[in-house]
């Protein structure tokens, strides 16, 4: 009787997470926006939501470039491959190498507004960070706690192959100038960037995880050009990133205290 029962609950944890399988380049199911409760709690995540797709308009005092957190959890933090936040609200706290311990989801949230924002971290108990975790926790509804669901992060890459920073401006002129700008720039309309900057001042700095080029190769391999992903190699992926993760941009001030355990991967910047 009671493997029969273990059994049932198996099949039923498999039939429920069916949907969070998905392959890069796929958005992962996430609740519908019918199932935002009304009152404080709903307008908790749908501001949530906003800040994190327009966060250089919502937040100027937080962020000191041109970019959005949607830039890179593409689909407001839904697409397999781009690094969802779907499922994250139950996997923290979690030990991260770069800090060399174990961190909170705030943590993790304020490490990005310093170096992929170029900017200044929230306050924990701010109205801002309590609207982001709302959202995080809602696009995690139905996801058991503990799980890292498939397409988290950004999808593996071959890290044995060497960039070929040459290779790479070839292929950026011929497949990412036009949106990104010949010389990284973007492309910005009158008040934000319709496709953001991949270098210069308004970029991401160089202590950011898009500054490494395998990491950076990861996310343009199965996400770039936008809605061709997949269409490059991995070698060829690996070297545009080296390419334009090696021009010139803000410098993360704090770098020294990165990787305290002594397991720098091999393309950090510094």
């Amino acid at each position: 009787m009671n493997t029969l029962r273990q059994l049932c609950q198996i099949g039923l944890f498999l039939v429920c997470n069916t949907c969070l399988l998905a392959t890069a380049s796929e958005v992962i199911s996430a609740p519908p926006e019918s199932s935002i409760p009304s009152g404080i709690s709903g307008d908790a995540i749908r501001m949530g939501k906003k800040i994190l797709t327009e966060t250089n308009l919502v937040l100027p005092r937080n962020v000191d470039n041109g970019l959005n957190c949607a830039n890179c959890h593409l689909k407001a933090g839904t697409v397999a491959g781009a690094a969802p936040w779907l499922g994250i609200w139950g996997v923290f706290p979690e030990y991260r190498a770069r800090s060399g311990k174990l961190i909170s989801l705030q943590e993790r949230i304020n490490d990005c507004f310093e170096r992929s924002m170029n900017g200044k971290p929230l306050d924990f108990a701010s109205p801002e960070m309590n609207n982001i975790l709302a959202y995080m926790r809602w696009l995690s509804t139905g996801v058991p706690t503990g799980t890292s669901i498939a397409g988290r992060g950004f999808i593996s890459i071959n890290q044995k192959l060497k960039p070929d920073s040459e290779s790479g401006a070839s292929i950026y002129e011929e497949k990412c100038a036009s949106c990104h700008g010949k010389k990284g720039e973007g492309s910005k309309t009158e008040k934000t960037y319709t496709f953001p900057p991949l270098w210069g001042p308004d970029s991401f700095n160089d202590g950011a995880g898009m500054a490494r080029t395998y990491t950076a190769a990861a996310f343009v391999k199965h996400n770039m050009p936008l809605g061709q992903g997949e269409t490059l190699t991995d070698q060829e992926a690996i070297d545009v990133a080296e390419y334009f993760t090696h021009q010139i941009r803000p410098v993360y001030s704090k770098k020294s205290l990165d990787w305290p355990n002594g397991d720098k991967p091999k393309d950090a910047r510094y």
